[in-house]
């Protein structure tokens, strides 16, 4: 009977043990999340959470740091535009860019229509809030509505890889003037007309302009997007190259002005 007791005391007493441990929290390990990459010219989205109560965060401890210009490049800004950015690698990679250097797709560079060669750029994507510094080092985009072309290792830079297009923000700094003897106020200017989808359509308005501006070189030439046809004028200042541009009309193709210098 004593022994009966003692075994039904010890069943009660393991009962309660166990129903107590069901409502015992299990401890987990805590993984903090990985820190940013650290990137060149790069930074992270801001924390755009508001502060709790009591909180010392301020909004400008919150501002992400843009990638400071190199310190050659002083003062503001020389042009500051918004639009819509893209990139080019392949079949780009390997040939020679408006700069007479072979593009590298690895390199921090990009394409602009108009802003001198070598001006450095500030391009920050709206959408990510990533900001990256590059060199212009070739001519583009040939795409309406477009405002710049960045090399492959800029558009991952500033988040542009995936999405393919988005809005940035460029702020650029232009080289001061040219000392060259042949430099013009303004920079040399040239009008590009394309792409053709043929090689006979882009003759063909090359031997058109060939006959309306007897002093321009006018050439032909194949590019990765079609045929393009180039004219060169005799004065390369932009005042004339707009005035030239806007004559040209031809269905399905587009006429860009370009500074080459």
């Amino acid at each position: 009977m004593k022994r009966a007791r003692l075994a039904s005391t010890a069943l009660v007493t393991a009962l309660a043990l166990a129903a107590s441990g069901c409502h015992k929290k299990t401890a987990r390990a805590y993984h903090p999340p990985p820190p940013p990459a650290a990137g060149s010219g790069t930074y992270a989205k801001p924390d755009t959470r508001p502060a709790s109560p009591g909180s010392s965060k301020s909004s400008a401890a919150n501002a992400p740091s843009l990638p400071a210009p190199p310190p050659d490049v002083r003062g503001k800004p020389s042009l500051v535009e918004t639009g819509l950015a893209s990139w080019y690698g392949p079949p780009y990679a390997g040939r020679k860019g408006a700069d007479g250097k072979v593009y590298d797709q690895n390199a921090m560079t990009a394409a602009h229509l108009t802003l001198p060669l070598g001006s450095m750029v500030r391009v920050t994507n709206l959408t990510t809030n990533q900001s990256a510094m590059v060199k212009i080092t070739d001519r583009g985009p040939f795409v309406h509505g477009r405002i710049i072309d960045l090399s492959l290792a800029a558009a991952k830079a500033t988040g542009l890889y995936r999405m393919g297009v988005a809005k940035v923000r460029v702020e650029a700094w232009t080289p001061g003037p040219s000392t060259s003897p042949s430099a013009i106020p303004g920079g040399r200017w040239c009008v590009q007309v394309g792409a053709f989808q043929t090689e006979k359509d882009a003759v063909k308005l090359k031997n058109e302009l060939m006959r309306r501006y007897t002093t321009a070189k006018v050439i032909e030439f194949p590019g990765p997007t079609g045929h393009w046809v180039r004219i060169n004028l005799a004065r390369p200042d932009k005042a004339h190259a707009t005035e030239v541009a806007d004559s040209i009309h031809v269905s399905g193709a587009e006429p860009y002005l370009i500074r080459t210098d």
